[in-house]
């Protein structure tokens, strides 16, 4: 017979499960010469985290072994669909690059972009797109790509441009009737999906607002490159990619599919048969073209302008491509360091994608839900959140004790599906029973979507944040730009749950339940009976 876990136990798991990997993720440097932490791989202490738990599950709560894979092969296939998509992804990053998708958008973004209004721009741009895909995936894996290349063109810190993407890609997903997690959170809570996302407006376009404003302040304030900068590295990429308008043809095949409402899988699949088509009409070998799917794009003529560092070296580079360096007018002024740099900037920047790029990410997702799968089977988390219950006693408390459940769950089992199911399944209960005093001075009930705004709320907007974290992983793998470096500046992730316990606590776009009820009928907060006792 298993046992449930107390509340100090479940607190002591999380908390030496938090130290393990945060102490073999972590390198920090100390004044005395001395570093704390390993700086591994994060799936290496997520292991041995996943190993702890299951220990104590197994030798002090009496779990079964079977429940324990059980409990991790469910927590993984919960995530199947996403792991899929991070396959085509690295079919789609692939195939764009060699067909010259990506180069083209970074191409023409530099005609038009401004280093003061790029910040802006890049926020603006990922919205639109992530409302009209309904994926944050899809967005930071294609104009977030290419906004990540035209940031490194205007000479603009990459960490700041991809926390701008980040937030604007969240906002659309966040957002849109086509999203995953938009359909996800109303089921779990009862709501219906509409006024689920009418109810989200009261706190999310606030939280865009400041975000739009830091994105102008912070470009006002933007010292970008100058001419002969961007000269050179479009006249690279013309070296190395076929710049036309023609390559605008897969993005719009996404949109349009997008548009009709399909399906993330079949859009991306479409969108990388409409690269391949380009690339075979381009003079493609059908090898050179399909390869890429797997090993990803390896620029050849980039690489070379890379090792350009002397000048008689970048004198024979811009000799053998000598029309396009000199159509590039400014593009020569340049010395042969600030050639090679160029070079070796867009050597990192398109050597990616295929599906082997993806292997690392996986193997992340896969170990960091089986922890979670073990957390969940062991009742750890469900311990702690009956007990956080015990202790609520106002309407801006169960919305706080929600936000912070989700924000633990994206921490503690890695998956932004589940920060919004477990919390979810764990409070509906308590927002269908409990009432609480109304301004109006009645005893009235939460509505439901107050729980599921709340869940995306914090659920999804701050996966991203958690560098272990499906979303976190997959983000900073495909701009290039680590977790913590970019954290920071996600402003739209990390101010909308702040923004909504503020407006919580003013008493501002809480929705009530249409019935009544007296306060007689308002009893203790739902604890389940079989509530464990602490150690």
């Amino acid at each position: 017979m298993c046992r449930r876990p107390g509340l100090l136990l479940s607190i002591f798991v999380l908390c030496i499960s938090a130290l393990i990997v945060t102490f073999g993720v972590v390198d920090v440097e100390l004044e005395n010469g001395s570093h704390f932490g390993l700086g591994l791989p994060a799936q290496v202490p997520l292991l041995f985290a996943t190993i702890f738990a299951a220990l104590v599950g197994v030798f002090y709560l009496k779990q079964s072994w079977g429940d324990l894979e059980k409990g991790m092969a469910g927590a993984i296939q919960v995530s199947i669909q996403a792991i899929i998509i991070l396959v085509l992804v690295g079919c789609l990053v692939g195939s764009w690059i060699q067909s010259g998708v990506v180069a083209t958008m970074i191409y023409y973004g530099l005609e038009v972009m401004t280093p003061r209004y790029f910040y802006l721009a890049s926020l603006i741009i990922s919205v639109v797109v992530a409302l009209a895909t309904g994926c944050c995936w899809t967005t930071s894996s294609t104009v977030g790509v290419a906004l990540i290349g035209i940031s490194a063109g205007l000479d603009l810190p990459l960490p700041i441009s991809a926390g701008f993407i980040i937030s604007g890609a969240y906002f659309g997903d966040k957002i849109s009737p086509l999203s995953d997690t938009t359909n996800l959170a109303p089921a779990v809570a009862g709501s219906e999906l509409f006024d689920h996302v009418r109810s989200m407006m009261s706190t999310t376009l606030p939280t865009l607002l400041i975000t739009a404003i830091i994105a102008f302040m912070m470009g006002s304030s933007a010292n970008g490159s100058d001419g002969g900068r961007i000269d050179l590295i479009q006249s690279m990429m013309r070296a190395e990619f076929n710049i036309s308008l023609w390559a605008f043809i897969p993005p719009m095949i996404i949109l349009v599919m997008a548009s009709m409402k399909m399906p993330a899988i079949p859009g991306i699949v479409a969108g990388i048969m409409g690269s391949i088509v380009l690339s075979l009409v381009r003079g493609s070998t059908p090898f050179e073209t399909l390869e890429v799917l797997f090993s990803g794009y390896v620029p050849e003529h980039l690489a070379k302008f890379a090792e350009a560092a002397t000048p008689e070296a970048m004198g024979n580079i811009t000799g053998a491509f000598s029309e396009i360096f000199k159509s590039g007018g400014a593009a020569l002024s340049v010395n042969s360091e600030i050639f090679a740099q160029v070079g070796d900037l867009l050597t990192k920047l398109f050597t990616r994608g295929g599906m082997t790029s993806m292997l690392e990410t996986i193997c992340l997702i896969v170990v960091a839900l089986s922890l979670g799968g073990i957390m969940e089977v062991c009742g750890f988390l469900d311990v702690i959140l009956e007990a956080l219950m015990r202790h609520v006693k106002s309407v801006t408390g169960i919305i706080a004790s929600v936000l912070a459940s989700a924000f633990m769950a994206n921490v503690f089992l890695s998956e932004q599906y589940l920060s919004i199911i477990v919390p979810g399944r764990m409070f509906k209960r308590a927002f269908d029973e409990k009432t609480w005093p109304a301004s109006d001075g009645e005893m009235k009930k939460l509505a439901p979507v107050m729980l599921s705004r709340s869940l995306e709320d914090s659920g999804t907007m701050t996966s991203v944040l958690v560098p272990w974290n499906t979303c976190g992983v997959y983000v900073s793998s495909v701009l290039g730009v680590a977790t913590l470096d970019y954290l920071p500046y996600c402003f739209m992730n990390y101010l909308n749950p702040v923004v909504a316990l503020i407006l919580t606590a003013l008493g501002l776009g809480i929705v009530w339940k249409d019935e009544k009820v007296t306060a007689q009928e308002n009893e203790e907060i739902f604890i389940p009976e079989n509530a464990a006792a602490e150690i």
